[in-house]
């Protein structure tokens, strides 16, 4: 196991990072990637055990009770654990699905896993292909390097090029998960490639963004100021790759293996993130009503039942999807499709009405409410106070700190980044539609209605 110091050192490879057009030279020292990094250690320290042989977050759970308690071991870890472990759970579940075309590539898979679990690394999901002309395949692109594909295959492995966007953590990792994004036809070969790059690895350019508050005082933002990681632009410029490396080279038939069991993951994680933000919005909304004075008002009260409500059928499809788990033959539990894809489905495309909601009734000081900073200065802060208060049982500070708390998490640069990554996370909102139809008892469903209608047909 790496303590988070070990970490910071293990980052400090030589990767080639660029933070809004600067290259930066050592990422702990960085202002706004370095405080992610120390995010990352701190996760580190916080689980690390001398006596351990890996980390407990890396565990494959066996069962529903593992699987639950396991999602909120990882969240607790952050972002980039929980990356990590969907990276891991999708390379088991797809090397269960290509056993019988692929076993040699399966025994590289599983030897990768047992490596990254015994050194303690952290793996990101480069998937997303920059796509170029969406109408247009893979193979037919005017520009062939739209997709990630090989340009070349040497004996001990392969050569390859192309980008892939908005990878979460991609340079504070160890290593890059590239799979395909989309199922290949024949004759799009050299685009059905997956494999694992180390972050470092000559070739490897990484471009971040990050939404986190570029303010020196960070009180006003209490979500995005502690707690930010970057979005990566990967780009692979002929980067090559070992053998032992390589876990798809060619087959197009598998191409969509990947990525979809990918998406299992990345769905189960966003619909507990999900779950877990629906809570909070109904609790935050239920504060400022009281803070407001409004929390007995009739349409507040409806709106607030209605968040509730919604809350209340996120979490359930989010406990459905792990009751009725589904252990394979690696004795790996694996999360229900159907409810995992319908429950991230209705929580993403329900999201804005939860904001929309908690803006109604919170009211437009959350976008209008002075900082705390104004709150401190002793000539104005006392007019602050005052005014900021309504029910005379609750200070004005409190309600100055709820506004700034409601904004910061759903009307500023973050509340813009996980409206638009609650949908987008796993795949669009029409990629859940497509598994949950694949998935629904659709026999079962017409069978009952022809019962009903009297007549054979």
């Amino acid at each position: 196991m790496k303590t988070g110091s070990e970490y910071l050192a293990s980052i400090d490879d030589g990767r080639k990072v660029w933070f809004e057009g600067q290259l930066v030279e050592r990422i702990e020292d960085h202002p706004i990637l370095g405080l992610s990094a120390k995010l990352i250690a701190e996760g580190y320290d916080k689980v690390y055990d001398p006596t351990g042989d890996h980390s407990p977050f890396s565990d494959v759970p066996g069962d529903a009770a593992g699987l639950r308690e396991h999602i909120d071991f990882v969240h607790d870890m952050g972002m980039l654990a929980h990356v990590t472990y969907t990276s891991i759970m999708t390379l088991l579940t797809a090397a269960g699905r290509i056993m019988d075309s692929c076993p040699e590539e399966v025994e590289r898979i599983n030897a990768f896993v047992a490596r990254a679990r015994d050194e303690d690394l952290r793996i990101t999901q480069c998937i997303t292909d920059a796509k170029g002309h969406r109408k247009v395949r893979p193979g037919a692109q005017e520009d062939p390097d739209q997709y990630v594909h090989v340009v070349e295959r040497r004996d001990d492995g392969v050569v390859v090029r192309g980008a892939k966007l908005h990878i979460t953590a991609a340079s504070l990792g160890h290593e890059l998960m590239v799979i395909p994004t989309k199922g290949m036809k024949p004759g799009e070969e050299d685009y059905a490639i997956a494999c694992m790059i180390p972050v470092n690895a000559p070739g490897v350019k990484i471009v971040d963004v990050s939404y986190a508050p570029r303010a020196t005082e960070l009180e006003d933002y209490p979500v995005s100021g502690p707690v930010a990681y970057p979005e990566s632009f990967v780009i692979l410029d002929d980067v090559f790759v070992p053998t032992e490396r390589v876990f798809l080279d060619g087959q197009t038939t598998l191409a969509t293996v990947f990525a979809h069991s990918l998406g299992l993951w990345e769905r189960l994680g966003g619909l507990s993130s999900m779950a877990d933000g629906a809570d909070l919005l109904v609790g935050l909304a239920q504060l400022i009503a009281q803070a407001n004075g409004t929390e007995s008002v009739a349409h507040v009260r409806d709106k607030i039942d209605d968040m509730l409500i919604q809350a209340t059928l996120i979490r359930a499809a989010l406990e459905a999807a792990i009751t009725h788990c589904h252990v394979g033959d690696n004795g790996a539990a694996f999360p229900d499709e159907l409810y995992t894809n319908a429950g991230k489905y209705y929580a993403a495309s329900k999201y804005d009405r939860l904001v929309q909601s908690l803006h109604d009734i919170a009211g437009g000081s959350i976008v209008t409410a002075p900082s705390l900073a104004d709150l401190r200065n002793p000539e104005i802060g006392p007019a602050v106070r005052k005014y900021m208060q309504a029910n005379p049982e609750i200070d004005g500070e409190v309600r100055l700190r709820l506004f700034h708390l409601i904004r910061d998490i759903s009307a500023d640069t973050y509340g813009g980044w996980k409206l638009v990554t609650n949908i987008q996370a796993g795949g669009g909102l029409y990629a859940q539609k497509i598994v949950t139809r694949k998935w629904y008892p659709m026999d079962k469903a017409v069978a009952k209605a022809r019962e009903l209608v009297g007549v054979p047909f």
